[in-house]
């Protein structure tokens, strides 16, 4: 009967610092033995090596560029929108004020026509 690898356990001997962030680096380790395991069936990090650890990082490298790559292209979408709406909005304004400013100029002359 094999027991699964307690990462946690194995761990617990070099990490410091606040809770918070041996947690994180639990995690980030238990991710990276899934992977790993998935791939190759070593789930002990005495197992592993070196080219475990590569190619785990050239994977979520490639997938960490490709949400890069997803999120810039979100945003210039977004931006491109954006300026849209804003140009929409500003000929929108500019004719409301410029109407409206047309307006009080003719009134103006008007009174100051009738004075006369």
């Amino acid at each position: 009967m094999n027991k699964p690898f307690d990462m946690e356990l194995f761990l617990s001997g070099v990490l410091t610092g606040a809770h918070a962030t041996r947690e994180r680096h639990i995690r980030q380790a238990k991710a990276i033995q899934a992977e790993i395991v998935e791939r190759w069936d070593r789930d002990n990090p005495w197992t592993w090596q070196r080219k475990n650890l590569a190619w785990f990082l050239k994977k979520k490298k490639e997938k960490e560029r490709k949400q890069i790559e997803f999120h810039l292209l979100l945003l210039h979408f977004n931006c491109k929108t954006n300026q849209y709406s804003l140009k929409n909005q500003t000929q929108k304004n500019r004719s409301i004020h410029g109407e409206n400013q047309e307006t009080t100029r003719n009134q103006s002359f008007n009174k100051k026509t009738k004075q006369s």
